[in-house]
């Protein structure tokens, strides 16, 4: 990020709380913590803000009511819901109010980024052209022609080939939990879909093995890590 961008991060467990700002900050981003509703109204009106993330059951101030308080001053700021509430009617209640998005707990960390990026990337697309191309070693990916090319062949991949390659360089170096990659590209994470993706990976190392600096590697129990060679 050239500018850290302002989140405002209101959760009643402080624990929890003070967990999320650290790993937020580790990222990048500038984040004020708000332990109730109403603090978090307060520091809302005094404040910009580039997102937020409401805690649903919070004292004072619920996350339900805080969003429409945010949504009378500011009607387009993104607003992700966190919360142990799974009934659909909560989770349409958080949508009918404004909600960009809705994460139960727990959840992954990972995963909480992975959605804030994806609806900032949305709203700043108009003014922003997302990255097609990437370099990996000898290998120039191409997302819009889904391509892997090098000095002398060009290897066309499939849609699902495509995405998840995608979504590997977009954490190139990191891991990318099998989680989001089930969710973002397969829709589900049941068994079916976790052996797809399985065998999608065996594919792209298959693709990328022309380059052995280039690795895909199991992180255990989390997912999958790109290892690309520094330019």
């Amino acid at each position: 990020m050239d500018e850290k961008l302002r989140i405002l991060l209101c959760e009643d467990e402080e624990s929890l709380g003070m967990l999320l700002r650290e790993y937020l900050q580790m990222k990048g981003y500038d984040v004020e913590l708000c332990l109730d509703g109403e603090a978090g109204y307060r520091e809302f009106t005094k404040n910009r803000y580039d997102m937020c993330l409401l805690d649903v059951m919070m004292p004072k101030m619920d996350g339900y009511a805080l969003a429409s308080e945010i949504r009378l001053i500011n009607q387009d700021v993104p607003i992700i819901f966190l919360t142990a509430k799974n009934l659909k009617e909560d989770i349409l209640a958080g949508f009918k109010i404004g909600a960009d998005d809705y994460l139960t707990k727990p959840f992954s960390m990972d995963e909480l980024v992975y959605r804030m990026e994806a609806i900032l990337r949305r709203i700043r697309g108009k003014n922003q052209k997302p990255q097609t191309q990437y370099q990996l070693g000898i290998f120039t990916f191409d997302t819009q022609r889904q391509t892997l090319t090098t000095s002398d062949s060009t290897i066309k991949l499939t849609t699902k080939e495509c995405e998840l390659l995608s979504l590997l360089c977009q954490r190139q170096n990191e891991v990318l939990e099998r989680e989001v990659a089930l969710k973002t590209i397969w829709v589900n994470d049941d068994y079916f879909s976790a052996r797809s993706m399985d065998v999608y990976i065996t594919k792209l190392r298959k693709l990328l093995k022309a380059d052995p600096r280039i690795e895909i590697n199991n992180v255990h129990g989390k997912g999958y890590r790109l290892i690309v060679p520094e330019a």
